[in-house]
């Protein structure tokens, strides 16, 4: 780590009225570093600065932290941004202080916690059609450098787009491409341009007795489609076992979508949804393939990340079935 990094944080705590007192990592995170840091006064902030390596199509932090403000300011529960510190751990990775939020993240978990499923569904749709009220218009700070966004086409041109590079660069997989074409085949509107968290599942939430309490992990925002978000915390990964909950383990499709569109959020048919959630299942096989790729390149040494590889073949399954492709042997 650079030398007289904790001085320097030191210092941005110093300037929020506070002390450093110590900082430990947290595990979790995939495509940064992260770390619990604690003031002499009891303070809690969270530390996130940029890995050695990340996911395509991951942002930076200083760019994560002009997303995060945004959604603050359209009244989204995620943790405020205190500073951001260029080269606080390496030269050229970026570190943001955070404020703390308590709460589970770990999905195996918060699946489990039964009793706040009812209003937590409601929260997760409430915070989702807040993001999505944010607007290129209402926001001009945001400018995520993604190869997702989807400024200069239209939002489903841009995810088609960014799936076949990723496609491109692994080893062919017939399943793939065979999920690609349909994808293709069948483009719905993309609507209007919105803010797409980019990673909206559980897993990236905190959850507490009372429901929500923070979204997390900002790294995959881009402009985009408000299907982006609705697809993906269906993928079939985001259940944890909870197969008969198609919405992150905790919910129907109904009830969700009810919620959102309650709280004035983007109106889609059902086709298009059904485009998306296939999208999100392909994406995430991609996804999968790379989180393994990091390892096996050397870039990082991580069993978590090497084991999540072989989830691309389930991805691949469930896209196929809800294409309506047989899959009996």
């Amino acid at each position: 780590m650079t030398a007289g990094w904790e001085e320097r944080l030191g210092a941005s705590i110093r300037a929020l009225g506070g002390e450093l007192a110590s900082t430990k990592p947290l595990h979790g995170g995939a495509c940064q570093d992260n770390f619990v840091v604690l003031g002499t006064g009891g303070e809690r902030w969270v530390l996130r600065s940029d890995a050695p390596s990340s996911l395509p199509g991951s942002l930076d932090r200083a760019r994560e932290a002009a997303v995060v403000r945004a959604a603050v300011a359209h009244g989204v529960p995620t943790p405020a941004v205190r500073a951001v510190l260029p080269d606080l751990l390496r030269p050229g990775a970026t570190a943001v202080l955070m404020d703390w939020a308590d709460g589970v993240a770990i999905g195996a978990k918060v699946v489990r916690m039964t009793d706040v499923h009812p209003k937590l569904v409601v929260q997760l749709a409430e915070a989702l059609a807040a993001i999505h009220a944010v607007r290129p218009d209402v926001a001009p700070d945001v400018q995520p450098d993604n190869p997702q966004d989807a400024r200069d086409t239209d939002a489903v041109s841009a995810a088609l787009r960014f799936c076949r590079a990723m496609m491109d660069r692994m080893t062919p997989r017939p399943a793939c491409e065979r999920i690609f074409g349909w994808l293709d085949a069948h483009r719905p509107d993309p609507g209007p341009l919105v803010l797409v968290h980019g990673d909206y599942r559980v897993g990236n939430f905190l959850v507490g007795r009372d429901g929500l309490s923070a979204v997390l992990d900002w790294e995959f925002a881009h402009w985009g489609s408000a299907g982006e978000d609705l697809g993906w915390i269906t993928v079939r990964d985001w259940r944890f076992g909870r197969l008969d909950l198609p919405v992150g383990g905790i919910a129907k499709r109904r009830d969700f979508l009810a919620a959102y569109r309650a709280a004035g959020g983007v109106q889609l048919d059902a086709d298009a949804l059904l485009w998306w959630e296939v999208l999100g299942n392909l994406r995430w096989a991609t996804g999968a393939v790379f989180q393994a790729e990091r390892v096996l390149s050397g870039a990082q040494a991580d069993l978590e990340l090497l084991a999540i590889g072989r989830r691309a073949a389930e991805m691949e399954w469930e896209a196929l079935r809800r294409m309506g492709v047989s899959l009996a042997g």
